[in-house]
């Protein structure tokens, strides 16, 4: 664990805040910034409480905890209004319920004359202990967000309001994913404390990604 990381990873986090701006925060100069950030020295009780108020977070977060997990996978963190917009959903509890469930809905979408449908997707939690211990199945859900005008027969349609969101860019999510998509969440979530925006579940996909070879995490903001 390193301070000095944990304090650079919560300044990137609150909209790229510089050095300059944090110490005028502080009433301390930037090069005071500087030397914590680099672990040659650290704040005093005062400023340390003042660097939790800050950035929304405690004294164990910041000096006990290794939060640094913004590397060069993840870029473009942001709060962004997704428009309304309709959807089909398909859910799958399987050994690999990704897959099986994307390439469900994108056959629905060709079956309708689209070739290049856009997919997201969710994991779910209704799965039993049975299968989740003994077949090591889990559960996912994709959906296709409908293009305007169409409407596939005999499929129910999901339609949610615009809302925001808070979001993160992950590139080459499948070099190691359950290593990296997690900790993409996980900065996700770090930035929606630092910035003090709550997660809704109200009327809204609580939480999605996008489908591809990069990927979009986004997270309902209160």
């Amino acid at each position: 664990m390193s301070f000095g990381k944990n304090l650079q990873y919560l300044r990137r986090l609150d909209s790229g805040m510089t050095q300059e701006t944090l110490a005028e925060k502080l009433n301390v100069s930037r090069q005071t910034v500087s030397k914590w950030e680099l672990d040659s020295a650290q704040p005093e009780m005062e400023k340390a409480l003042e660097l939790c108020r800050i950035f929304n977070v405690s004294l164990d977060n910041l000096f006990r905890e290794d939060l640094d997990s913004y590397d060069e996978h993840y870029s473009d963190l942001r709060v962004e209004t997704v428009p309304a917009f309709r959807c089909i959903r398909h859910a799958v509890i399987s050994d690999d319920p990704e897959s099986d469930a994307i390439d469900r809905v994108r056959a629905i979408a060709r079956e309708c004359g689209i070739e290049h449908p856009k997919v997201i997707g969710w994991d779910f939690p209704a799965v039993s202990p049975e299968q989740s211990n003994l077949y090591h199945m889990h559960g996912y859900e994709a959906a296709w967000m409908l293009p305007e005008g169409i409407t596939p027969e005999g499929r129910e349609i999901f339609e949610q309001k615009e809302h925001r969101y808070a979001a993160i860019h992950i590139e080459r999510p499948f070099d190691a994913p359950f290593t990296i998509i997690p900790r993409g969440y996980k900065t996700l979530m770090d930035y929606m404390q630092v910035n003090g925006l709550n997660h809704t579940e109200k009327d809204v996909i609580p939480c999605f990604e996008t489908d591809g070879e990069n990927m979009d995490i986004y997270i309902a903001c209160g």
